[in-house]
């Protein structure tokens, strides 16, 4: 169970990393090719800098997990896996609640997944 909880922090790891890239620095390109559909183009140009300081707290997410790989007690890196899991999972219901359902979808459902294998490995060690 411990390898499974580890993929798929890592996939949502990798998912922010990604948002974080185009958010940051293709906002006009990549970003506008994502959301032009509920965007109207003229907006992207002059939300740049708004959308890179969404990336950078993407970014963070990626890294909290990131770091989680990297503490080596087993108990400490499950709860840092399980605080930044939580930020996500409440930043996709706020997102799903204000912008879109779908990144309930793409977003929170992985994180959740991820949530419980780390739940379900945290179980299983003790």
């Amino acid at each position: 169970m411990d390898s499974i909880a580890s993929i798929l922090t890592a996939l949502v790891a990798i998912e922010h990393i990604y948002i974080m890239w185009m958010e940051m620095f293709a906002w006009e390109t990549v970003g506008k090719k994502t959301f032009g559909k509920s965007l109207p183009a003229e907006l992207f140009k002059p939300t740049k800098g708004l959308a890179a300081n969404q990336g950078l707290y993407n970014g963070f997410l990626a890294a909290g997990l990131g770091w989680s790989f990297f503490i080596s007690d087993p108990i400490w890196s499950s709860n840092i896996r399980l605080f930044f899991l939580g930020c996500v999972i409440i930043a996709a219901l706020y997102g799903a609640a204000t912008a879109s359902k779908s990144i309930l979808i793409k977003q929170g459902i992985p994180a959740m997944l991820a949530m419980a294998a780390v739940l379900a490995s945290r179980f299983l060690l003790s």
